[in-house]
């Protein structure tokens, strides 16, 4: 038993768990803000598939705060009626919707905002949005203060119009109120700089004004605790803005960390899978304890014991879930009911090609922000028999989304399902972050489970080219054997990352090369599906996918392997 799907309150708003999706950027709006298509349909299969409450990303209240192209937008009445279709169609799947206020500060450009940046002091910002530049914001007066104030209640009024149950405050991550908040980016000498209280002012008058004008209408307060660099805001000081949010009448405390400026990188506001699960919970219960109101803790919880622990320990009354209801939006359905989840394997992919200008997308999960593409096929439940050979990712995923309505039968060569991924987390880098083979692991095992779960035969240490005789009653095969290295040099590869090589400086600073990179993903592989054509009878079908096609990394793969079972012949 668990009190993760029991329902509770935030400022009377009634939630019928304890599941809240965070404010994800996907960049799926139009390019002057306005919901589109596929927005709704991202959001949408979030709220169908249990979550409580979906927060849709950060929107800035007036176009200075703008910080990335085809931003949500809410700083005009023109925004109105595609944020009331948004809501609208969250309610009908059974959630509440909140959005985001957020506005970028100094870390914004103005080929992005279309205005110069402002910020709490002229300090320079390192601003990735598609490229890298360094630009120094203007100071903002006393006057321009008040003008976002203003601007951040009258998105508050557009918020409440659309028919959004709540608002977030976005008082984290290095943007503007966490730029007050941080010694480095503030050294103002007025009321709004120096003491901590001067520094805090600005999100606190801005959620007493929310809270004044907008009289029971419930305000989360999002707050980055530590910013994990030196010259940063300290969780002691963290810890006293939260208490005075609550006494200033936030309904709900997100708690938070990390920073752009963090150290070693800006990843640890977005724990990659070098963090442990749960890396923020720990601050999440120390203000739980000293606040009266609910507290939402987040970072690394798509676990769904971690997340259990979380709420039914007393360390939260609500989890946030970001990647992993990227990767698995069904998440609370499946949770709920004791089947395997998707796990998100804590790679930032989604976030890392975001910056690079694409929309949200997930390694795991090809659907993800393009729901309306994938609507436009059909998995095949017709009883089919398929075998399927390899039990890699590719061959996981195809089979997992197959098994329902078919009889399914993966063959693999070795004793264990996993392919390339069984080591892919020793290596040094796993995309971009430091790679952690549990996170993989965790991955694999849930995916077999849930392929036996919904009926499928394994049978490992079968050699198929060599016994092809247990493939003749199937109607379609799907070549799944991943990819070889070339010149027999796979076993020392494996040998050298087993015994830790990976992980050791040499390959670390040979990894920092992406020319090597590509060829140890790309031109060092070789496919392995092209003889398998060989072993098919007349009247069955083949389809090979991932690295058995063309040898590379694990999203191509298993973008191919939903591409099949949704888009069969």
């Amino acid at each position: 038993m668990t009190v993760l799907f029991t329902p509770m309150s935030i400022g009377g708003v009634e939630l019928r768990n304890r599941i809240i999706m965070p404010s994800m950027t996907t960049r799926l709006a139009d390019r002057e803000g306005h919901v589109t298509d596929a927005t709704v349909a991202y959001f949408k299969a979030r709220a169908a598939g249990g979550t409580a409450l979906i927060t849709v990303e950060m929107a800035s209240p007036e176009r200075a705060g703008r910080h990335r192209a085809r931003e949500l937008g809410i700083y005009d009445d023109r925004f109105l009626p595609g944020l009331t279709r948004l809501v609208r169609e969250i309610h009908a799947c059974g959630a509440k919707a909140s959005i985001q206020l957020g506005h970028a500060g100094g870390h914004t450009r103005e080929d992005v905002c279309g205005e110069p940046p402002i910020a709490p002091s002229a300090v320079p910002h390192y601003v990735y949005e598609v490229t890298g530049r360094t630009i120094t914001p203007l100071e903002m007066s006393r006057e321009r203060i008040v003008r976002t104030i203003e601007a951040f209640v009258a998105a508050a009024k557009r918020a409440r119009t659309a028919g959004f149950d709540c608002v977030e405050l976005h008082v984290a991550h290095g943007y503007l109120f966490s730029q007050f908040l941080c010694p480095e980016e503030n050294r103002r000498q007025d009321e709004y700089g120096g003491s901590l209280s001067n520094r805090a002012r600005i999100s606190l008058d801005t959620l007493r004004r929310i809270k004044a004008e907008l009289p029971g209408y419930p305000v989360i307060f999002r707050l980055s605790v530590e910013d994990f660099f030196p010259t940063g805001l300290k969780f002691e000081e963290g810890f006293s803005v939260a208490k005075w949010a609550a006494a200033a009448g936030a309904d709900a405390i997100h708690v938070s960390a990390g920073h752009y400026r963090s150290l070693p990188t800006a990843h640890r506001m977005i724990p990659p899978m070098e963090y442990p699960e749960g890396v923020f919970l720990d601050y999440a219960a120390l203000i739980k304890r000293a606040v009266a109101v609910p507290v939402i803790a987040v970072g690394r919880l798509g676990n769904p014991a971690i997340a259990m622990a979380a709420v039914d320990t007393g360390k939260a009354d609500f989890v946030a879930l970001g990647r992993s209801l990227i990767a698995d939006p069904e998440w609370v359905n499946k949770a709920q009911r004791g089947a395997p989840v998707r796990r998100c394997l804590a790679c930032n992919k989604c976030i890392d090609e975001m910056r690079g200008g694409d929309s949200l997308t997930c390694l795991v999960n090809p659907t993800a922000g393009r729901e309306l593409e994938f609507s436009a096929g059909t998995i095949a439940r017709k009883g089919d028999r398929i075998g399927v050979i390899g039990a890699g990712p590719a061959g996981l995923s195809y089979a997992s989304l197959v098994a329902r309505g078919n009889h399914v039968t993966v063959f693999e060569l070795e004793h264990a399902p996993g392919g390339a991924f069984r080591h892919a987390g020793m290596a040094p880098q796993f995309q971009e972050v430091e790679g952690r083979q549990e996170s993989l692991n965790a991955y694999v095992g849930e995916l077999e489970r849930a392929c036996k779960q919904d009926g499928v035969m394994f049978k490992y240490g079968v050699d198929v080219s060599k016994f092809p005789e247990v493939l003749r009653d199937y109607d379609r095969i799907i070549v799944a054997t991943g990819a070889k290295y070339r010149f027999g040099c796979g076993p020392i590869i494996y040998w050298l990352l087993e015994h830790q090589w990976g992980k050791s400086q040499l390959m670390r600073k040979l990894f920092s090369s992406e020319r090597l990179r590509n060829w140890f993903y790309y031109r060092a592989r070789r496919a392995t599906g092209g003889g398998y054509g060989a072993l098919v009878r007349p009247g069955q079908k083949i389809s090979v996918i991932g690295d058995a096609a063309q040898a590379g990394k694990g999203k191509e793969a298993i973008d191919s392997a939903f591409r099949a079972a949704y888009f069969a012949e």
